[in-house]
C-alpha cells in the first residue's frame, strides 16, 4: 500500500504589523479549508502572472461595480494582469453608470422594497442604485449612437467604439480596457440596461450589432495562446464563454474560481474547475484552486498580498 503524503496543519498566527501578504501565506501554510485556498489562490496568481508565456483571462460576474470592486478591476487591467476580460452586461452597466457621475449606496437603516421602489431606488442585496442612473444612460448613448460606425460589428468592437466617448473624470473598467488596448467581451449585453438602451435605439435607427462576430476573435486568442491562465470571479456567461474558447485549445495551466455557488446542480457557476479536465479545457497537471467566497472579501486580499510579491 503506498504510503499517503501529509503534511502538519500550521496555525495562523495574526501579528500587530502583518502585512496582507504575510496573512495570506500563513493561510496557505494552514494548507486546509477557506484559509488554505484563498491562500492557494493568491500563490496560483502570482505564478500566473510572473509566467510570461501565460495568457490571463478574466471572467467578471456579479454585481462588482455595486459591491465596491471596480477600482481593484481597473488597478489590475492598469497593471497588465488581465489580458482578456470578459464581463456582464450589468456589470458595464454599473460601470458606465459611475462614470457619467452617478454612485451607488448603501444605509444602516432597514428600509422596504416598496419604499425603495417609492423612492426610485434600486437594491442589490444592501448596496443601491438610484433609477436616474437609466436616464443619465439614455442621454449619453442618444448623443452617440449616431456617431458609430455604420457597418456591422461585434459586441467587442461595439464596446470599443463607446469607451472613448466615455467622460474621463470618473474611473472606468471600460474606459481602461480601451486605454491598455484589452480586449473586452460581453456575449450577453442585450441581457443589461446597455442592451435595453440599444434596443431602444434600433426600433427607430439602424445599428447593426453581431452577438457571434466576436467568437473568432476570442477562439483566435486561446488558440494561439501559448499558456492559459483563467481567473473566475462568480461564474454565469464569462466562465461558460472563457471555458468553451479553451476546449478548443490546449486547456489552461493555471485556474481560479471565486464562487458561492455548489456544484451538485450542475450549473456552470458552481462548477468545480477540475470538471474541466475531462472536456479538455482543464490540463490534467493544472495548478488550480475552487475558492469557496463572498468575491468582495477575497478578490481585495488576493490584490493586495500579490501586489506585495510582484513589487
Amino acid at each position: 500500500m503506498k504510503r499517503i503524503s501529509l503534511q502538519p496543519v500550521h496555525h495562523i498566527l495574526a501579528t500587530k504589523e502583518m502585512t496582507v501578504n504575510q496573512l495570506l501565506s500563513q493561510m496557505t501554510k494552514t494548507g486546509v479549508m477557506g484559509a488554505g485556498r484563498l491562500g492557494r489562490a493568491a500563490d496560483i496568481y502570482e505564478m500566473m502572472l510572473k509566467d510570461k508565456e501565460c495568457t490571463k483571462f478574466f471572467g467578471l460576474a456579479g454585481a462588482m461595480v455595486p459591491g465596491g470592486m471596480k477600482q481593484i478591476i481597473i488597478d489590475m487591467i492598469n497593471d497588465g494582469w488581465i489580458d482578456v476580460l470578459v464581463t456582464t452586461g450589468a456589470n458595464l452597466t454599473h460601470d458606465l453608470g459611475e462614470a457619467l457621475g452617478y454612485r451607488h449606496y448603501h444605509s444602516q437603516e432597514k428600509i422596504s422594497d416598496a419604499e425603495l421602489h417609492k423612492q426610485r431606488l434600486d437594491r442589490m442585496f444592501d448596496s443601491y442604485m438610484p433609477d436616474e442612473i437609466y436616464e443619465g444612460l439614455e442621454d449619453f448613448f442618444t448623443k452617440i449612437l449616431p456617431k458609430l460606425p455604420k457597418e456591422r460589428m461585434g459586441i467587442s468592437r461595439f464596446l470599443r467604439e463607446i469607451a472613448p466617448q466615455i467622460p474621463t473624470k470618473h474611473p472606468s473598467i471600460l474606459r481602461a480596457c480601451y486605454e491598455k488596448n484589452i480586449p473586452i467581451y460581453c456575449p450577453a449585453l442585450a441581457d443589461s440596461g446597455i442592451g435595453l438602451q440599444i434596443w431602444n435605439y434600433i426600433q427607430r435607427h439602424n445599428l447593426d450589432v453581431l452577438a457571434f462576430e466576436d467568437l473568432k476573435e476570442m477562439l483566435d486568442i486561446a488558440w494561439t495562446a501559448k499558456k492559459a491562465g483563467i481567473f473566475y470571479v462568480g461564474g454565469g456567461v464569462p466562465k461558460n464563454y472563457i471555458q468553451q474558447a479553451l476546449q478548443l485549445s490546449k486547456g489552461a495551466t493555471y485556474a481560479i474560481q471565486i464562487t458561492m455557488d455548489r456544484p451538485e446542480p450542475g450549473g456552470s457557476s458552481g462548477a468545480e474547475l477540475q470538471e474541466g479536465i475531462s472536456w479538455g479545457k482543464l490540463k490534467e497537471d493544472a495548478h488550480f484552486v475552487n475558492l469557496i467566497c463572498d468575491t468582495t472579501i477575497a478578490l481585495p486580499l488576493i490584490r493586495a498580498a500579490v501586489m506585495d510579491r510582484m513589487k
